[in-house]
């Protein structure tokens, strides 16, 4: 067998070991440094075992990760999050659907100091989803709402997949969080515009609320302000240029501290969880990168990578319909992997592609997020599905959930053509920023 073939090879056994249940980040181990010893030796195999770790996570960019992760988890587990919901709440009361669009407002405001869809889901599945029963929704658009609402958490700044996609794509992550904001409030709108007319079809889904005064108005936005706070100190220091990526993160984890001091919400037992939650993400994804970059220096030296990138590219002369493949492909992924698994697993193969191509590099990488997050709520392997049922209860059945964001994923797929086609909506604020 040739080096190629090994390399070929390697993937497939690759993907035997992930269906088979084996954690991704130990399979991508494990088959990458199988494969350098087979191609070259023990020598090489443990030089680059002992090697690639500490690459990858010595670079500087990715300390972000877990500053930005502990400065989520501190906000939620000190519930500074849900004066954001109540203000949504009352601004969107008298509209159809107006809970579920609270709801999705509010999974934005959380969003933009999270940076985590799961987290995010989690969050206002607690706060939104109990409001709405009470108010006689519909189950199944409640849940679904809240379940794909939380994904905006990994598009609208500060999103872990894109810190980890611009450090392996070597893309400015400043550049990456401002495209990223475009991309989340138009999923945000357009999440709104489904609820709007699902219950102007059907108004049973959702009873009409009482028209709030704009005194009520007025004083639920007093409810927003921990989040403001951090906000305004992330994003005010990030995009100045005062701030790298992960300062921005380690001062909105300590503003988050003081503002859950401040409102008696952040106690040392939440404060113990909020950090060994980010130990333990932390870790993983640690394990999953380094997997990552051992398969790369695997395909790179097999000469597998450059086989498949050209292959893919040579199957057509449109670059349309080389990037349809690519979107179908990770749509299939996304049923059955986790969104950061999927992208790490790919990228070796994908980002040439996408640099033969001359295709910007910042623009694929929202594109590959939102493909991502679609992934995050279609059976079925949907996370946010998963989640919302465990915060949920007896509330709703798995099923009635995943028909619940069914809507949403037509809108989904919507907003990604939108994004694919016109390149521009989403280079348009880095390029004004920059």
């Amino acid at each position: 067998m040739d080096d190629i073939g090994i390399g070929l090879s390697g993937l497939g056994l690759l993907f035997v070991l992930i269906a088979l249940r084996v954690p991704i980040g130990v399979a991508l181990i494990g088959v990458s440094f199988g494969g350098l010893y087979v191609l070259l030796g023990w020598r090489v195999a443990w030089g680059a075992l002992a090697v690639m770790p500490y690459q990858f996570s010595a670079n500087w960019v990715l300390s972000s990760v877990p500053m930005f992760l502990l400065l989520g988890f501190i906000c939620y587990h000190a519930e500074l999050t849900q004066g954001m919901f109540r203000a949504a709440r009352v601004w969107t009361s008298a509209l159809p659907g107006g809970l579920a669009i609270a709801a999705v407002f509010g999974s934005a405001g959380f969003a933009a100091v999270c940076g985590s869809s799961v987290a995010c889901a989690a969050a206002m599945g607690r706060i939104a989803v109990p409001e709405m029963m009470r108010a006689r929704y519909n189950a199944e658009l409640a849940t679904g709402t809240v379940a794909v609402a939380g994904t905006i958490g990994a598009l609208i700044p500060p999103s872990i997949i894109l810190i980890l996609y611009g450090v392996i794509a070597q893309v400015s992550v400043p550049q990456l969080f401002l495209g990223g904001i475009t991309a989340g409030l138009i999923s945000a709108i357009g999440y709104c515009l489904v609820i709007l007319v699902r219950v102007k079809i059907n108004p049973d889904l959702a009873p009409v609320g009482e028209r709030a005064s704009w005194a009520e108005r007025i004083t639920a936005l007093k409810d927003t302000w921990p989040i403001l706070v951090v906000m305004i100190g992330i994003f005010g220091g990030l995009f100045s240029g005062a701030f790298t990526p992960t300062e921005a993160g380690a001062i909105g984890a300590f503003l988050s501290c003081l503002v859950g001091l401040a409102r008696r919400t952040l106690t040392w037992r939440r404060f113990r969880l909020a950090v060994e939650e980010t130990m333990i993400t932390t870790a993983a994804l640690i394990v999953i990168g380094v997997g990552a970059t051992l398969l790369t220096r695997f395909l790179t030296l097999s000469g597998a990578g450059d086989y498949l990138s050209d292959s893919i590219i040579g199957l057509s002369a449109n670059p349309a319909m080389i990037l349809l493949g690519i979107i179908l492909v990770y749509l299939i992924l996304g049923m059955f992997l986790e969104p950061i698994g999927a992208m790490l697993l790919t990228m070796p193969i994908v980002l040439p592609i996408v640099q033969d191509l001359d295709w910007s590099l910042l623009w694929f990488g929202i594109v590959l997020t939102k493909l991502l997050e679609i992934g995050m709520v279609t059976p079925p392997i949907g996370m946010n599905i998963f989640v919302i049922k465990g915060v949920v209860g007896s509330i709703a059945t798995t099923t009635q959930i995943f028909r619940g964001v069914l809507w949403f994923i037509l809108m989904d797929l919507l907003v990604l053509a939108v994004l694919a086609i016109w390149p521009e909506i989403t280079l348009f604020l880095p390029e004004i920023m920059n």
